[in-house]
């Protein structure tokens, strides 16, 4: 690894400053963080930048379809630990936002990286990490990221010839799949609640048999791997054995999860669990999701899911009912134009709720909410859900862009 005494070269140095000039021209003009725009200018000029940035740190890359926001959280706090961490804390996880996240971490030793699923491969080359976490693969931006069986290929093969730890679920076939061509990998038992993409053999095609939390395929003897670390109801066990109790301020088993697999991979540089756990607890919200805000006198929860297993897992965390639920939901660029995935949501676990409805497609919602016999209100905004709500904090669960705008609406 390179010393910190490494300068930039001049090209690389013009570069960042540009990338950073033209970023806080974009957050004076109100367009958001402007980490994505500085980090394209950044490449136009030096498109080796990435390496650079990356090569005098430790670095650990995160992806799933689900959690990697909170994950790359939950292991920047726990590496915190043993030295300063430069990471992409607010979720720009494609090369140009990766490429700005780094360029602000001059003095850091880790960089704890989220990145999208469609990207690994050649961040991983581009960065050379010592650590990748894979937490999970189902469904998602139907229009977009194509279909998972084909992104586990693209793992597979990009990691083939890694030489970074890959720490993996191996409750999730597809990613045992995509980390099982790698030299080092460490299983983490971390469940998996949506089961719906994994019912083939990724590596045959053949059926997958699920007894209990097992799962195996009976035609080419494909099985899940012996965990060395689990998750084991509110504790995380470590390869010795031992039994290390999860305190988090994030609700929720997929959090908990999260913690579990952050666990392992702080171990992998020496923080051990329970100093990485410890300091887990500092995290109460992840870029506004599971803050609690208040609005029009009430207590409203944000909660982000973007997908039918995000969903699937947000629903087990709110109130019991009768608390009021807002849905809302988008079919922007960044959310994919495709909503045929409402369908693979069970709604109906929502049953004696009152549910208020809004977002641009709040009318393809209101059709699958009727299918599966849901009482609900279609409303114009936020302010006129609110005001209908019955009295009780209020769970308001969005997908991406949908979750944008009511961060902006309640200034959070």
């Amino acid at each position: 690894m390179a010393g910190n005494s490494d300068p930039l070269s001049p090209r690389a140095k013009l570069a960042v400053t540009a990338g950073k000039a033209v970023a806080a021209a974009s957050r004076a003009a109100g367009r958001g963080s402007g980490s994505v725009i500085g980090g394209r200018v950044a490449l136009k000029l030096d498109p080796d930048l990435l390496g650079r940035l990356a090569q005098n740190l430790d670095v650990v890359l995160v992806s799933a379809t689900n959690g990697k926001t909170t994950t790359t959280r939950l292991i920047a706090e726990a590496l915190g630990a043993a030295g300063p961490v430069v990471s992409n804390a607010l979720g720009a996880n494609m090369p140009a936002g990766i490429t700005s996240a780094l360029a602000g971490g001059s003095d850091a030793k880790f960089g704890v990286i989220e990145v999208d699923e469609k990207y690994l491969a050649g961040v991983a080359r581009d960065t050379s990490p010592k650590c990748i976490a894979l937490l999970n693969l189902s469904r998602d931006q139907l229009d977009r990221a194509a279909e998972t069986r084909m992104l586990a290929e693209n793992w597979r093969e990009g990691l083939a010839g890694s030489k970074a730890v890959i720490v993996a679920n191996c409750d999730d076939p597809l990613v045992v799949w995509a980390a099982s061509s790698s030299q080092n990998v460490i299983w983490v038992a971390a469940g998996q609640m949506w089961k719906d993409d994994a019912w083939s053999c990724p590596s045959c095609g053949g059926v997958m048999q699920r007894p209990g939390d097992d799962w195996f395929c009976g035609e080419c003897g494909f099985r899940r791997p012996t965990a060395s670390w689990a998750l084991s109801g509110d504790h995380v066990l470590d390869p010795h054995g031992s039994a290390w109790p999860i305190h988090l301020q994030l609700p929720g088993r997929a959090n908990k999860a999260n913690a579990a697999s952050s666990a392992a991979v702080a171990a992998v540089f020496g923080v051990p669990p329970q100093v990485a756990l410890e300091r887990m607890y500092q995290v109460q919200a992840v870029a506004g999701r599971y803050d609690v805000v208040q609005f029009q006198n009430r207590d409203l929860r944000l909660l982000l899911a973007k997908n039918p297993a995000g969903w699937l897992e947000t629903f087990s965390l709110i109130d019991p009912p009768p608390a009021p639920v807002i849905l809302s939901v988008n079919a922007r660029g960044a959310d994919g134009t495709d909503t045929s995935w409402l369908w693979d949501v069970d709604y109906t676990r929502l049953t004696g709720h009152p549910i208020f409805v809004i977002g641009d497609r709040k009318l393809d919602l209101a059709v699958r909410l009727e299918v599966a016999n849901q009482h609900f209100q279609v409303c114009e905004n936020l302010d006129q859900a609110v005001q209908t709500c019955p009295p009780g904090r209020i769970e308001v669960i969005a997908n991406y862009t949908a979750f944008q705008d009511l961060r902006r609406r309640v200034g959070n």
